[in-house]
């Protein structure tokens, strides 16, 4: 008998930042396991975007820094499904790329706003809908800056750091309730996004785009970036049966980071 890929029953899963990018990736890989799946983002075309190709996915515009917002998303998610199985906390943004003296308080609070703040939101609101369950995964997007330090990325990888710790200690609070808490650890993910971060950071350290770029891939054993389905892959897994014992791990999907500087 083969082991169900996600659930024993179809999984209702939200995911924070879905509209394109890993987010996206995690959204189509839960909908091919027959999951029912939502997605909150700030672009809304985007989310349309996700739609047309998808058209069973659920489309929330939501800032995850807003709690209104996300309480009405997650009310309008009890309205249509009654229950949520799964927690994806996918959302974050880069932050600047600059040395600490040269970050603004207003781009700092920023960063850990969208990144930290976004995924305490979203388990504050999931958490009370679990904890009746008795049931659910929830998963919080970090980094290998979360485990390592990011130089010229300050604010990035304080927030990360500080996703590893809320982790934890939801894992330590949950786990009576019958409900895991993990986080993924993506390394360079390659596509449009990491593409900037490599641009901004090539600038700040008066380098090419190309010398940074090989010096990114050679950070992992493995030299190469994943791909957001690599971390979507993970994210199948840690909701899975077969991850039924596995709770307050920080798993890296990175190729194995040696090193964070050229």
């Amino acid at each position: 008998m083969t082991t169900p890929a996600v659930h024993p029953q179809k999984p209702h899963v939200l995911i924070t930042a879905g509209g394109s990018g890993i987010g996206l990736a995690m959204a189509k890989a839960f909908l091919d396991n027959d999951a029912k799946v939502a997605v909150t983002d700030t672009d809304m075309d985007a989310l349309t975007a996700a739609q047309s190709i998808y058209p069973e996915l659920h489309i929330f515009q939501a800032d995850v820094t807003d709690a209104a917002a996300m309480t009405a998303v997650f009310d309008s998610l009890m309205n249509l499904w009654g229950r949520l199985d799964v927690l994806m906390a996918n959302a974050g943004i880069a932050g600047p790329t600059a040395s600490i003296e040269n970050i603004t308080l207003e781009d700092w609070k920023r960063c850990l706003a969208v990144n930290l703040d976004g995924s305490f939101l979203a388990a504050n609101l999931a958490v009370p809908i679990m904890k009746a369950q008795r049931s659910g995964v929830i998963t919080l997007t970090s980094s290998t800056a979360g485990e390592w330090g990011y130089p010229f990325r300050s604010p990035y990888a304080t927030a990360k750091w500080g996703i590893i710790g809320l982790m934890k200690t939801l894992a330590m609070e949950l786990g009576a309730f019958g409900i895991r808490v993990n986080a993924i650890c993506p390394g360079s993910v390659e596509g449009e996004r990491m593409d900037g971060v490599i641009k901004r950071e090539a600038a700040a350290r008066g380098i090419s785009v190309e010398e940074l770029q090989k010096g990114y891939a050679d950070c992992a054993s493995l030299r190469r970036f994943v791909t957001a389905a690599d971390v979507a892959d993970m994210a199948i897994f840690l909701a899975s049966p077969k991850a039924r014992s596995v709770s307050g791990m920080a798993m890296s999907v990175d190729g194995h980071t040696e090193k964070v500087t050229l």
